[in-house]
């Protein structure tokens, strides 16, 4: 049996190319329903995220093409565009790179944590379908185990690798928790929305969207149950923020001294925390000059998440050494699962030459034979038929002149001399 993991991502294919061959929920079922009825398919698991799509089969066949020609038939596209696009790992290789992928060491931010809860998704979904039989159940638990250690025994998820996160952990640095605060997010793109996933799981006090378009603001609001208010709205609003975090297009600054000079004198000089993460900046650099006021740019942030970017390379690399460790032995396990196969197999043919054998000699002492004469035979014929097969082996490989051959014979057999 081979294992195959064959996909495209980040670095392999374009947007387009990942959007054609990325699978709905809908299409991921009707796919693992079509896997578990391919008979060259023993297992088969799907991962489809924004920034991958891999499939991890088991087949008696090692040849991957059978599973890119699937793959290019399910979404209709060009075999050949897909061909060139896509990599395929085989066996241990295949192991390996499941495991990096669940650690976050193949992701477009080094250690994200959230792929380990797509595989796992991914996993349940391809066990409802049946794709899940018991090599891949040994696989993606000893997968999910090596997640749980790279991140409990190394640094790899520790720091922050993106300005959304450095900013967010940022604030969470200066105030201790944020149960307390009000958190104002000026902008509604995509910088301000990443920024919103990693405030909402510290469950600020509240949280408010100021934007320019109020619908495009009410659209994020309703993510994370924030309140919303448009710029105009700023300079009245501001002082009941603890912390403002910044990221418009804007050309010119939205936030200038005078205003939180006034915000300030409402709040009875009370601290806040500015994070402007725009490039041209949303706040002006002045407000740094003001007491309780206290403001960190993308250039601070920036310099932030360069030496913790240089923190997880290192965790990355002890990761690696845990994820080639499992992976050898996970391969280890399946050649104890062959020899098993091999020793079931072994016995069951040893079994079934005894119970023919001693079924004819019951009959010839029922019959009257002579029960001394029924045993000689019974115990000869046992002898013969158990030694065939090694004899056979034997002679050809005396016949070969295969030296090594007859050595590794003679050890299984018992017969070696000391």
């Amino acid at each position: 049996m081979t294992i195959i993991a064959l996909g495209i991502n980040h670095k392999t294919a374009s947007v387009e190319l990942r959007e054609k061959v990325a699978f709905s929920p809908q299409q991921l079922s009707d796919a693992l329903q079509q896997l578990s009825e391919l008979p060259q398919f023993n297992e088969s698991v799907i991962v489809s995220t924004c920034n991958r799509t891999e499939i991890y089969c088991s087949l008696e066949d090692p040849n991957s093409q059978a599973l890119l020609g699937w793959l290019a038939q399910f979404h209709q596209i060009e075999e050949h565009e897909l061909a060139e696009n896509v990599y395929v790992h085989h066996n241990q290789d295949a192991v390996n790179h499941l495991m990096r992928v669940a650690c976050g060491l193949d992701s477009l931010v080094l250690g994200e944590p959230q792929i380990l809860g797509q595989i796992k998704q991914a996993y349940n979904s391809a066990k409802a379908h049946n794709g899940i039989q018991p090599v891949f159940e040994r696989l993606f638990q000893k997968t999910f185990s090596v997640a749980k250690q790279v991140r409990t025994e190394t640094e790899i998820g520790a720091s922050a690798v993106s300005v959304a996160y450095a900013a967010v952990n940022l604030a969470k640095h200066i105030y201790g928790q944020l149960e307390k605060t009000n958190v104002l997010l000026i902008g509604a793109g995509e910088t301000i929305e990443l920024v919103a996933k990693h405030l909402s799981q510290h469950n600020p006090k509240a949280i408010t969207v100021a934007n320019r378009t109020i619908e495009r603001a009410q659209l994020l609001a309703n993510e994370i149950s924030a309140n919303v208010i448009s710029l105009a709205q700023l300079p009245e609003q501001l002082h009941q923020a603890d912390i403002v975090i910044s990221s418009t297009a804007s050309t010119l600054p939205i936030i200038g001294k005078g205003v939180v000079e006034q915000a300030l004198k409402k709040r009875k000089h009370k601290p806040m925390l500015f994070v402007d993460i725009a490039v041209p900046r949303d706040i002006e650099s002045q407000v740094n000059d003001l007491d309780a006021a206290y403001l960190y740019t993308v250039d601070d942030l920036q310099a932030i998440v360069n030496e913790n970017m240089a923190s997880r390379e290192q965790a990355a690399r002890e990761a690696q050494q845990i994820i080639d460790d499992k992976t050898h032995e996970f391969a280890q396990w399946q050649r104890s699962l062959t020899s098993v196969d091999v020793i079931r197999e072994y016995r069951e043919s040893a079994q079934t030459i005894k119970l023919e054998l001693v079924e004819k000699a019951l009959n010839q002492l029922q019959s009257g034979k002579n029960s001394e004469k029924v045993l000689l035979e019974l115990a000869n014929k046992l002898t013969n038929r158990l030694t065939h097969a090694p004899t056979r082996a034997i002679q050809a490989a005396a016949k070969e002149g295969d030296i090594e051959r007859i050595a590794v014979l003679k050890q299984a057999l018992g017969i070696e001399q000391e």
